[in-house]
């Protein structure tokens, strides 16, 4: 049963945004994982290749530039926590190729690992840095994605593939190697509602997002997810402030992001999410999303 139709709750608080420490660097088309108080992120598309490799942590106040990736990218995908986490694929410019190229960052610094089997770009990262989830994006440039593949911290291996293709799909997964995808697009300037989640081994259909988009932002489990910014189909065709959260049922809105964005870095919890830059334009506005406690009250004769 969602909050939104339980007789008991009162005041179900939908979350709000307030504003984080700005990245050292504007970024765009970058990537983070971690969490609030302990987030990692990196890469970014100046505009003209090739693409960045500054990375940043972030401490629940500011950041600070830490050693930068081997690889420059932009459109990669990234899961774990500040001190072990998985940076995968990407691309050197725009339009290139997404990339097969994956880097561990050992909370110093990054070294290459294996390589996943399929290029892409702009899809969903997941899991930990010894069970991770990749999927969707665009393979290997121009065609959006129904392709899903598992790490068990050594190599990657293919897995059941999505329901649904999700081109420039926002998604996370906070568990191993579970996750969800939420809308993104089809094909070019078809954005799409389609949500799912992946058990380890399957994919299987979610309630879907309320607000088509894509190129946003995700935190959060398939349980318990937020989303945030993106463009918007037309006519709006915009890049968004829209946030949607969802609690294992439905989805529902929540707080708008004080600066729109889409194609930033998003991580942490449902609860306690963090996105970091994004376009257009580009910005190193960081914001921190936060869920205050439920209020219930008990109906009269209970």
């Amino acid at each position: 049963q969602s909050l939104a139709s339980d007789p008991y709750v009162a005041a179900a608080a939908s979350g709000t945004w307030a504003s984080g420490g700005d990245l050292n660097t504007a970024s765009r088309r970058n990537a983070g994982a971690g969490t609030l108080t302990a987030g990692l992120e990196w890469g970014n598309y100046p505009g003209t290749a090739p693409a960045g490799a500054v990375t940043e942590e972030y401490d629940g106040t500011s950041w600070t530039n830490v050693n930068s990736l081997n690889t420059g990218r932009q459109g990669s995908m990234g899961f774990g926590v500040q001190t072990a986490a998985i940076c995968v694929g990407g691309g050197a410019g725009d339009p290139v190729p997404g990339g097969t190229n994956t880097e561990q960052y050992d909370g110093t610094s990054w070294t290459e690992v294996g390589d996943i089997p399929v290029a892409r770009r702009a899809g969903m990262g997941g899991g930990t840095s010894a069970a991770g989830l990749a999927a969707g994006g665009f393979s290997p440039n121009t065609a959006a994605s129904s392709t899903s593949t598992t790490w068990n911290g050594t190599s990657w291996a293919a897995a059941n593939a999505l329901n649904v293709i999700h081109g420039y799909t926002q998604g996370a997964g906070t568990t191993s190697p579970t996750g969800f995808v939420a809308s993104g697009e089809s094909a070019p300037g078809a954005e799409i509602a389609n949500s799912e989640s992946f058990d380890g081994t399957s994919w299987s259909a979610m309630a879907n997002v309320t607000n088509a988009r894509a190129s946003g932002m995700g935190a959060g489990s398939s349980t318990a997810a937020v989303i945030m910014g993106g463009s918007e189909p037309p006519p709006v065709a915009t890049i968004g402030v829209k946030t949607e959260v969802y609690d294992g049922s439905a989805w529902a809105a929540a707080g708008d992001l004080a600066t729109a964005r889409g194609s930033g870095a998003g991580f942490g919890t449902q609860t306690s999410a963090v996105v970091a830059g994004g376009s257009p334009p580009t910005v190193a506005a960081t914001e921190e999303f936060s869920v205050p406690a439920t209020v219930t009250v008990a109906q009269e004769g209970q």
